[in-house]
């Protein structure tokens, strides 16, 4: 058993992962009673896919693959080379994770060739079955248990190698492995994290309230951003890296030794421009952004997104863009863009959005005009 185990940690560096701790397929009992308790809070508001069934299955891991007796984790940082982020105009930002190619792809077809490259040393066919934060696994509780990493305060693995620059996977197998033990790190008194978020979302230490969660806000969310998130949100439209740039942890991260291909249309510096971005029709976006991990949030996402980002900069540069978003077919993109313009609020913004307020029939968008010219109003009055 040990020999098998030592040649799938080394198997596992070879295939391109950096990190790989073993843990046993017992239930993940305290960490079902946890997720269910945040469900019951509202603490998972938004994400429809995240019930109570799923986090019973995926707690479970005897049901995801019946005779399992093991859980090999796995672990690939997505940390570029440099990652200093610069302040420029018309640029928004994209959270690290998503520079890169979709790592889903990468990571599923590096763990497909470690369980093939396993059957040929075993001579012979395992049972196994994997996961890239696209099932019902509870990967942060496999990681934990197997003593990968350890939980931060804002929820996220942290690894003494690699910070919490890491994307997780788990392959589990009825290989009878010995596991690893859970790492005693905590991160004792430090609460950066809780301190550098901008919109509360870490409401106690290991707790984030999903709905004031940037990244939740610019990705996930279908609908309007709340009026009172948006000036919190500043330049970031996709994701979020606030907690994990304050984190210690992450000062002496290490880079990958395989790295996943930068995502051309993004780039290592993550800045997408915002002017631009509104410009795209559905095929141009499609064509742009196919194969990274920006496709989640959709091109009416980006844009609403894009939107805020340029009110926040307060870009009068920018004027021109918004005023065409008004005209979008999106009701949510003319909405943010009416929001946006009345952050900008100079003339040229001002006639836009009265213009807009004359035309406009859609009773959601009147109401954001109807906002965005009450912010000018009061603007005037200071």
């Amino acid at each position: 058993m040990q020999e098998l185990k030592s040649h799938i940690q080394t198997y596992a560096i070879e295939c391109g992962f950096d990190l790989v701790r073993i843990t046993s397929a017992e239930e993940f009992v305290e960490d079902r009673n946890a997720a269910l308790d945040r469900i019951a809070a509202g603490q998972m508001d938004g994400l429809s896919w995240y019930t109570e069934s799923r986090v019973q299955r995926g707690t479970e891991p005897q049901k995801l693959l019946p005779g399992a007796n093991s859980i090999i984790c796995l672990g690939l940082s997505y940390l570029p080379s440099n990652y200093e982020d610069q302040p420029t105009p018309h640029l928004g930002k994209v959270a690290r994770y998503a520079r890169v190619r979709d790592y889903h792809r990468t990571m599923k077809r590096r763990m497909k060739a470690f369980v093939r490259g396993i059957e040929t040393k075993l001579g012979s066919t395992i049972k196994a079955r994997w996961y890239v934060d696209d099932g019902p696994m509870l990967d942060r509780a496999a990681a934990a248990r197997s003593g990968l990493g350890w939980f931060g305060k804002n929820t996220n693995i942290l690894t003494a190698t690699h910070g919490s620059w890491i994307l997780l996977g788990q392959v589990i197998t009825d290989l009878q492995l010995e596991p690893d033990s859970p790492l005693k790190k905590t991160c004792g008194e430090c609460v950066r994290c809780i301190d550098a978020c901008p919109t509360g979302a870490i409401t106690a230490p290991y707790v984030v309230d999903n709905a004031r969660c940037i990244s939740y806000q610019t990705i996930e969310n279908r609908g309007a951003i709340p009026i009172d998130m948006r000036p919190h949100i500043g330049d970031w439209v996709f994701g979020c890296d606030i907690c994990q740039d304050v984190c210690p942890v992450n000062n002496k991260a290490s880079s990958p030794m395989q790295p996943i291909q930068i995502a051309n249309a993004i780039g290592e510096s993550g800045s997408l421009n915002l002017v631009e971005l509104l410009s795209l029709s559905e095929q141009e976006f499609l064509s742009r952004f196919q194969g990274t991990s920006i496709m989640r949030a959709k091109r009416i996402g980006m844009q609403k997104n894009a939107c805020v980002a340029l009110g926040n900069r307060r870009e009068e540069s920018a004027v021109p863009a918004l005023s065409a978003a008004l005209t979008s077919n999106e009701s949510l993109v003319r909405g943010h863009a009416a929001w946006a313009l009345g952050q900008i609020a100079n003339p040229e913004a001002i006639k836009a959005l009265e213009q807009s307020y004359e035309d406009e029939t859609d009773q959601y968008v009147r109401s954001e005009l109807t906002a965005a010219l009450d912010i000018v109003a009061l603007k005037k009055h200071l």
